[in-house]
């Protein structure tokens, strides 16, 4: 039970110290108080409770919440940040990575993962069939919540 305990106490910390700064109005954290930092500190909540804890089950979710985060904030606030499909893949690659420096599981789907997104920045032409990428990444970036939910869900009832 401590160990659920302390990703409780690291999300409210994290959460708290948000919502202080937002009440605090500070000028230089204003393009901060936005919903990508929320996916920033859920997924940072996560990362530290898995290394702190040593259970490296949560590092995957917590790379891809952070790893979305910064890339939504960056989308918003950055003009030089990469939009392209192959981010998703990309951050996700970098999260089985993460998990599999840690756990020795999890190579396959990054090498995988990683290729891909290697294949979608640095290929100048993608193939016909390759356009179902753009359709699926559209899909995506405008149910993600729905996404959320349903891992969420998930979580919940995984034993």
């Amino acid at each position: 039970m401590k160990k659920q305990n302390s990703f409780a106490g690291y999300l409210l910390i994290g959460l708290g110290i948000y919502f202080l700064l937002r009440q605090l109005n500070i000028p230089y954290f204003s393009q901060f108080y936005s919903w990508p930092t929320i996916l920033i500190i859920i997924g940072a909540a996560f990362l530290i409770h898995s290394y702190v804890s040593k259970d490296y089950t949560n590092i995957l979710p917590g790379f891809i919440l952070t790893g979305l985060g910064v890339h939504f904030h960056g989308q918003n606030h950055y003009s030089f940040w990469i939009d392209h499909w192959a981010m998703y893949p990309l951050i996700i690659g970098i999260g089985f990575l993460l998990k599999y420096s840690k756990s020795k599981s999890g190579i396959l789907p990054a090498l995988g993962l990683l290729g891909l997104a290697g294949f979608g920045f640095f290929s100048t032409s993608n193939p016909g069939w390759f356009s179902f990428l753009y359709t699926l990444t559209g899909w995506i970036e405008q149910f993600w919540p729905v996404v959320l939910i349903a891992a969420g869900l998930f979580l919940m009832k995984r034993k």
